[in-house]
């Protein structure tokens, strides 16, 4: 099973996110990994075509995604959105961004639509939202209370080093496991 991440990222907080994304992904066996920096400008299309399942990732800049995700999403995939190549693709999506908040949700909507637009079936977080009660943490899975995507936060005077958070990179990791356990069961039911 073939799953792909196709990501950018400005300064390295959302190449961390995706590489939690992938770790989750890989740690369902028989799982290969095809990991798509679109800041390189090389993306393998027929790879892309043959994945069983796509997980797009963008930082989140002013309540949108980057200009680079949004060109690759404008310009780039117009081929396969006219054939339909992605249709019935299991997919979901991951943004970060410098605030808390950082209307990231308007991100994870563009993507979800973007997907809808490719004939894709979108895969959310099925996780309870954290940090809401008065003995919850930053500490916990989906503190952001994201049901569409994972969100993280990263502060904007620390590097990838540093930032985001343990929690966020462990519910990013959740959702690549997640994607990749549905897919399987996808593949394994139209069988």
């Amino acid at each position: 099973m073939l799953i792909s991440i196709v990501y950018d990222s400005g300064v390295g907080h959302t190449a961390m996110q995706a590489s939690a994304v992938g770790d989750g992904v890989i740690s369902v066996v028989g799982t290969e990994l095809n990991l798509v920096a679109v800041a390189d400008g090389h993306v393998d299309w027929d790879k892309l075509e043959k994945s069983d399942a796509i997980i797009f990732g963008s930082p989140t800049y002013s309540g949108l995604v980057s200009a680079r995700f949004k060109q690759f999403m404008e310009d780039s995939t117009k081929p396969a959105w006219l054939e339909q190549k992605w249709r019935n693709k299991i997919c979901a999506g991951f943004t970060n961004s410098g605030a808390q908040h950082g209307d990231k949700l308007n991100s994870l909507i563009s993507m979800a639509l973007f997907a809808a637009q490719h004939g894709m079936i979108w895969v959310g977080l099925d996780l309870m939202p954290g940090n809401n009660t008065s003995t919850g943490s930053v500490d916990d899975l989906n503190r952001h209370g994201s049901w569409l995507g994972a969100m993280a936060q990263s502060n904007n005077d620390q590097g990838p080093d540093k930032t985001p958070n343990e929690s966020d990179l462990k519910t990013a990791t959740y959702l690549g496991q997640r994607v990749a356990t549905l897919t399987r069961q996808f593949n394994n039911s139209i069988v």
